[in-house]
Formats: structure tokens, sequence, C-alpha cells
């Protein structure tokens, strides 16, 4: 299994595995535009596992310029997204290795906080990793008003 971080020609399978359902489809190019962009700026990281050619598994990090904050001198945060192994590579330990490797790299990079939006299915691995549920957070779909 090979391991190594996505490169802008990558872009395209992540929207695929963030957007498989054929139902999806019409999102993925408008995904695949923002996932280059953004690696190839330097403010998304994601890595991917291979096994051969195939892309197996895949996490990424949005780095966001949050300012800074009362005791963290560094203005980025990170969200954590596109976590996701297929369905033949699952119960392995891909997505924990790709999220801890993410979370090292954020680490160095003297982020301080890390958030993520879970399914109850992956909720056990990231309390494993560490997050706790945060309660305080609202969201509001401004195209749904």
């Amino acid at each position: 299994m090979l391991l190594r971080p996505a490169t802008p020609a990558d872009a395209h399978a992540i929207a695929f595995h963030r957007y498989p359902a054929g139902a999806d489809a019409p999102e993925r190019s408008v995904y695949a535009d923002w996932a280059r962009a953004k690696l190839q700026a330097g403010e998304y990281l994601d890595l991917l596992a291979l096994c051969g050619e195939d892309v197996v598994a895949g996490a990424g990090l949005v780095l966001l310029d949050w300012g800074q904050g009362r005791g963290s001198p560094n203005p980025l945060r990170a969200w954590l997204v596109n976590v996701w192994t297929h369905q033949d590579y699952r119960r392995q330990g891909l997505a924990r290795r790709l999220v801890s490797d993410l979370l090292a790299q954020a680490k160095a990079w003297g982020i301080g906080t890390v958030s993520l939006g879970s399914t109850d299915m992956a909720r056990p691995l990231y309390e494993s990793l560490g997050f706790k549920p945060y309660p305080h957070e609202m969201l509001l779909n401004l195209e749904k008003l």
C-alpha cells in the first residue's frame, strides 16, 4: 500500500469519492475545480492510499485563515474532510493512518484546532483519535431562506 499526498491531477478522484452517487454527478466537476485550485494554492492537503494504480482511501485538511485567537498565535485552523475508504479495504486502519498523518502535519504547522463533521459510522474512529463533540456550533443554509 502506497500513501502519498494528492496533487492537482488527483482532483477528479477526490471529487468522485466525495460525490460517488450518480445523483451527485453534477457536483463532481465543480468540486474537482475547487480541489484543484486549493491544492495548487496550498490551502488543502489531501493524502491518498493506493493499491497499485487504484486509489482506495483518502483524507483531506482544508486550511482556514481564522485569525489569531486567545491562546493561539497561529491564525490557521483546519477542517478535516473527504475521509473515505473503499469498502473492500475497510477495517484495515487506512482512514486512521491517513487522518493521523494529517493531524501530525497540522501540528507541525502549529495549527491548534482541527474540526470535522462526522457520520455515526465514523464517530468512533474520530473519538479514538481524540476528537470531542462540540455542541456550540450552529448552521444556517441561506439558500433555503
